[in-house]
């Protein structure tokens, strides 16, 4: 990842924080409104919810000039959201989540530069989580097809 990129994203999260309530408003809002069914993989309060989202963002985001370091708690956090039902296809929808709550939140800020930045880091941390998701389903999807007598 070029510095330029990690330089936009983390400068403009910088200008996220302050509004960190309210961004994470939005995004749940345009989440739910574009995936209503996954609103039922959120249980307890939204608020609390979208205080944990914006400080594993403001982690990650000021993990990227070490990103080896983060990769690990990353991959940690996709193998627990199977736990939670999350599949491949909600990680897209999150992400146009996310792209249109740092346009709103972030207004002539958000320029297409910013924009290609975010998309950047976002399919970067989106895809070493599906990746580790998808070890985890393998796993299980393995051990289900075996026989009892096997595992003997």
């Amino acid at each position: 990842m070029e510095a330029k990129t990690i330089e936009l994203v983390q400068g403009t999260f910088k200008k996220v924080v302050p509004i960190a309530d309210k961004a994470a408003e939005i995004f749940y809002a345009k989440l739910f409104d574009l995936d209503p069914a996954l609103k039922p993989l959120f249980k307890g309060d939204m608020k609390e919810q979208g205080a944990k989202l914006m400080s594993m963002i403001g982690t990650a985001v000021n993990g990227l000039n070490n990103l080896e370091a983060i990769v690990p708690a990353v991959q940690n956090l996709g193998r627990n959201h199977v736990g939670y039902g999350v599949k491949d296809s909600h990680y897209d929808t999150v992400g146009t989540a996310l792209i249109y709550t740092l346009e709103t939140g972030l207004g002539d800020a958000f320029t297409p530069d910013v924009k290609n930045a975010w998309v950047e880091v976002y399919t970067v941390l989106a895809t070493t989580m599906k990746d580790a998701a998808n070890e985890v389903e393998m796993a299980v999807a393995e051990t289900e097809s075996k026989p009892w007598w096997k595992f003997w």
